[in-house]
């Protein structure tokens, strides 16, 4: 446990503001399975944006935990994939999906009302 009197350390806290932003997570558990191409990335999350997933992935390479692969092609293809350092999260992402598993209810999504045919 923490203890309340002494601060929280400075690599914790890096971490915990990198695992944090919203879809890294995501990210890092899609490619425990494997290297992804950016659109393969797109489609397997669904609801995220070109543009985040971009910013995203440049956040990961620029701290060493995913590395970009480049195929001349042609087609040019770019590849993600993990690295050691992006491997050894793991764990963590282990031990997440376990926790929301046991703990994190799903509420249904409602689905949109349907439109009536015009007589």
């Amino acid at each position: 446990m923490h203890d309340d009197s002494s601060p929280l350390c400075a690599r914790f806290l890096s971490a915990a503001d990198l695992l944090g932003r919203r879809w890294t997570g995501v990210i890092l558990r899609i490619l425990m399975d494997g290297p992804c191409r950016f659109g393969e990335l797109t489609a397997r999350i669904g609801t995220i944006s070109e543009r985040v997933l971009s910013e995203r992935l440049k956040d990961l390479e620029a701290e060493g935990i995913l590395e970009r692969h480049v195929d001349p092609g042609p087609p040019i293809r770019s590849e993600y994939r993990l690295t050691e350092k992006g491997q050894a999260f793991w764990k963590v992402i282990d031990e997440l999906g376990k926790w929301a598993e046991r703990w994190v209810d799903v509420k249904p999504t409602r689905a949109a009302p349907r439109k009536r045919k015009s007589a």
